[in-house]
């Protein structure tokens, strides 16, 4: 049996109903989603949009960026055997250098971070209050290993996980 959370438990109106139990649900959903978007991380973010949008030297260095990614695609279809691979992965890398010399690219960047953090956390906090199994995607580049395909046990049932 899952256990609920107490809010949810304590809640007036609940009903066993599904249909109005999801409704409630969405209800929920949208009144957390409004204080999250009102939220001192949120407007930080947002100002720090802004601020990239409007300025000219950083919408300047995102074109260059954005051609150098492009250029760097183009070889990476073909991998590091492409002739231009490594000028052109060198010529990405002085982009995103040049792009983080700005101050207002570096503070949305981290002001991104943070609203990513509380998403992730707060995903986090709904799915463990259903079951301590449920799994939350991330945007982490290194996720933590655990559970299928990285050996550890887990109860999925596809006889993979050791």
């Amino acid at each position: 049996m899952v256990k609920s959370l107490p809010a949810a438990e304590a809640s007036v109106g609940y009903s066993p109903d599904p249909a109005v139990d999801l409704t409630a649900i969405a209800a929920r959903a949208f009144e957390l989603g409004d204080l999250i978007k009102h939220s001192a991380l949120t407007e930080d973010y947002v100002y720090w949009k802004r601020s990239v949008a409007g300025s000219g030297e950083a919408q300047v260095r995102i074109r260059e960026f954005l051609k150098a990614k492009d250029k760097f695609s183009e070889c990476e279809r073909f991998g590091r055997f492409h002739p231009d691979y490594n000028e052109a992965l060198d010529k990405l890398y002085e982009a995103e250098a040049k792009l983080e010399e700005i101050e207002a690219v570096r503070r949305f960047k981290e002001a991104e971070r943070a609203v990513d953090l509380l998403l992730h956390e707060v995903s986090l906090l709904i799915a463990h209050s259903v079951s301590e199994t449920i799994k939350v995607p991330d945007n982490d580049p290194n996720p933590k290993a655990s559970g299928c395909g990285s050996g550890g046990s887990c109860s999925c049932g596809s006889g993979g996980c050791g």
